[in-house]
């Protein structure tokens, strides 16, 4: 039962060969003789690792009756925004792909989102306005807070739906080919004859405007009384106002909305709002300038209805 002599030295002696250089398994391995490493740190970006280093605003995108708080580069591009509206709002309607064709997939956190989101050409991005695509939010001056509104629907939405609208649009505009032009029209010579209006807004002709922030005034209607235009965008509606009343329209209820130069004032136009399924619902305005007649269009109906 007694230790033979010089087996506790030898003993002792062992971790200094195992440990190199006077180690211990305490000190740089673990018992198993596995190195123990200090599991790296995870970087933290409030913005994505391609913000970070640059000025973010702090928005609040509203997307059929959806919210969302997001942090973006103050110096990105309105075009950019809208791709980013895109990733967004295509996060939502579908669960989550199984992690193996999330994998293959490699470009997207949902291969759905091309159907769920709002592409860019189908959005209205407003603020103070539509957003204009090429300037950056510093230049729009665009603060933190600041309410983000988009009009637009899917792709799925639209091809869930039949296309009357369309098919409506097309037999208006082959109609106007087969007809005069509108200004030297009877219903319309007697309110142009009644000459400019002396209070209308000026004109610049050759030139596109985004819309002014006071509403559109000067203006006739059919009766040849007084209308104003106001575009209230956070409730996507157009005011038609007259000295009687005040009309509050869905954008979206507005089923087109044609335009024509008056002859001899080119810079101003003649415009209709169709309200209804017929021409006879048209809700004409006269003397509309023509660097809004774009924006207008635009505004009721949308980029993505031309495509």
């Amino acid at each position: 039962g007694a230790e033979e002599p010089g087996m506790e030295a030898e003993a002792q002696e062992l971790p200094l060969g195992r440990g190199g250089e006077g180690g211990s398994p305490a000190a740089g391995r673990s018992p198993e003789g596995d190195e123990r490493r200090d599991p790296p740190q995870a970087s933290v970006s409030n913005g994505g690792d391609a913000e970070s280093g640059k000025e973010l605003v702090e928005l609040k995108v509203i997307w059929n009756k959806n919210k969302y708080d997001v942090k973006f580069c103050l110096d990105s591009t309105g075009a950019e925004l809208k791709q980013k509206i895109h990733s967004l709002t295509g996060l939502s309607g579908l669960p989550p792909p199984q992690p193996a064709p999330l994998a293959a997939l490699g470009r997207s956190r949902n291969p759905y989102s091309c159907l769920l989101g709002l592409p860019p050409a189908m959005q209205k991005v407003m603020f103070k306005g539509l957003l204009p695509e090429e300037k950056t939010l510093r230049e729009i001056k665009v603060t933190n807070g600041a309410k983000i509104m988009v009009v637009g629907s899917t792709i799925n939405d639209v091809l869930a739906v039949n296309t009357p609208k369309e098919a409506a649009q097309q037999e208006v505009k082959a109609e106007e080919n087969k007809k005069e032009p509108l200004c030297r029209q009877k219903q319309h010579r007697k309110v142009l004859d009644k000459g400019k209006p002396d209070d209308v807004m000026p004109s610049v002709k050759g030139v596109q405007e985004r819309l002014p922030t006071v509403p559109l005034s000067g203006m006739y209607n059919k009766s040849g009384g007084k209308v104003r235009l106001t575009f209230k965008l956070e409730q996507d509606q157009l005011w038609i106002g007259t000295k009687e009343r005040t009309e509050k329209l869905p954008m979206g209820s507005i089923k087109n909305v044609v335009s024509e130069p008056i002859e001899g004032h080119e810079d101003y136009h003649m415009m209709a709002f169709q309200l209804g399924p017929t021409e006879a619902s048209y809700y004409w305005v006269y003397w509309v300038p023509t660097q809004y007649v774009d924006a207008i269009k635009d505004t009721v109906l949308g980029k993505w209805q031309y495509f």
